[in-house]
């Protein structure tokens, strides 16, 4: 009898992080597949079962084929950047060089700071008197529309993003390259390795798990990017900023059309899925023998 307690008692300290999970995962997921099957805009009261009829109305739907391409070209803009340059400063940082904790800091400050006051912050700089347009009206440059053109407004909501990003991806690769072990890098040293090739050889190798963990996040961050958007440009110009979670967010809190805005989401849930399934093939596949 004991030993059964003995047993039992680990199963104990998971039933209040199994409560917060069903309460506040697993029942809205399972009630979003549900209202998926349903029409809400005639009565959100009393909605009827149509099947597959609110995948099928928004798989044709130009707008939300549009916000899905811009969800991409927004990924495409920012994780690559994310990935590769928090990296750099982070091997840069490593370094034994004077004052590097105050380059931690103000790498970082971003970080604590608030997205919505970020997005603000940028909002005014790009503004048509803006600090940036009058940077450019001294160099006798002519003003970019950066929030109102729509081929530079997804960009420079971009910029927000990667921004607010650098600091948290690199203190990441911080942690990870402390379990770089010292002597890989003296016995590359030996073998007359420089710096460039000593980090490509020997840093990014042993990193390579964190490198697909920050890709991985970056990209299922990128996919589901709102705030900015919001806040900056409310999918204009012509919904050239307009990606997947504005486009539900307008749909089940402007439209109220529930059964719309939850098929969209179970789409976006399919394909951050995807992204997450190619990171175990590619990045973990021994790990998980698979």
């Amino acid at each position: 009898m004991y030993k059964f307690q003995n047993k039992l008692i680990p199963y104990l300290f998971l039933i209040p992080a199994g409560v917060i999970l069903i309460v506040f995962f697993f029942i809205p997921f399972f009630q979003t597949i549900i209202l998926s099957f349903q029409d809400y805009s005639k009565d959100i009261y009393s909605p009827a079962f149509i099947g597959l009829s609110n995948y099928a109305e928004i798989l044709k739907s130009p707008i939300f084929l549009k916000s899905i391409a811009n969800t991409f070209y927004f990924l495409i803009l920012c994780v690559p950047f994310l990935v590769i340059f928090p990296l750099f400063l982070a091997i840069l940082i490593n370094q034994k060089i004077k004052g590097k904790t105050v380059y931690k800091l103000l790498i970082y400050l971003p970080v604590v700071v608030s997205i919505v006051v970020v997005a603000i912050a940028f909002k005014w700089l790009y503004a048509p008197n803006g600090l940036l347009n009058y940077i450019l009206e001294l160099l006798k440059i002519k003003n970019i529309g950066w929030l109102v053109n729509p081929k530079v407004a997804m960009i420079s909501v971009s910029l927000v993003t990667i921004f607010k990003g650098i600091g948290y991806y690199m203190m990441i690769y911080l942690a990870s390259l402390m379990s770089v072990p010292k002597d890989l890098y003296e016995a590359a040293e030996v073998d007359g390795a420089g710096e460039f090739l000593k980090h490509m050889t020997v840093t990014i190798p042993h990193i390579m798990p964190t490198i697909a963990l920050v890709s991985t996040i970056s990209s299922i961050s990128a996919l589901k990017v709102f705030v900015e958007i919001y806040v900056m440009t409310h999918g204009g110009p012509l919904n050239s900023t307009k990606t997947i979670v504005y486009y539900i967010y307008e749909r089940a809190f402007e439209n109220l059309d529930l059964g719309v805005a939850s098929a969209a989401c179970v789409i976006l849930l399919l394909i951050v899925l995807v992204f997450s399934l190619l990171n175990i093939f590619v990045f973990e596949r021994g790990k998980y023998d698979i």
